[in-house]
């Protein structure tokens, strides 16, 4: 069984940065796409972002385009989201997920899910 861990998130004023990671231990999910969820209070998860396995192909949501930046490194089995320029509707939980194939922006084609970490951008 693999497991996916977030790390990074916080509390951050509008307009600020974060760097979210997510490490994956216990199998190897190099051949895996991988992508970044949010949720926040009372609505539905929603896609933020996805990284194809060997990190050459990358698309996003149009709410984040041109302010996060996914990104991965096979060599530390780790995943990042490099988020700038953020806003309050950017606070959510955001989850880490691993799909066997490329291209999916709907959570329920994802295999693997991480714990989440919170994301608190003030006003």
């Amino acid at each position: 069984q693999g497991q996916l861990v977030e790390s990074g998130g916080g509390l951050v004023q509008a307009g600020g940065s974060l760097r979210l990671s997510c490490a994956a231990s216990g199998r190897t999910f190099r051949s895996y796409a991988m992508g970044w969820f949010r949720q926040a209070p009372g609505k539905e998860r929603e896609f933020v972002a996805a990284i194809s396995w060997t990190g050459s192909r990358t698309f996003y949501a149009d709410s984040v385009k041109g302010r996060f930046t996914i990104s991965r490194d096979n060599a530390k089995n780790t995943v990042y989201l490099q988020m700038m320029s953020l806003k309050p509707e950017d606070t959510a939980v955001y989850y880490c997920a691993a799909d066997l194939q490329y291209g999916s922006r709907w959570a329920r084609d994802y295999n693997y899910w991480g714990q989440g970490t919170q994301v608190t951008v003030s006003s």
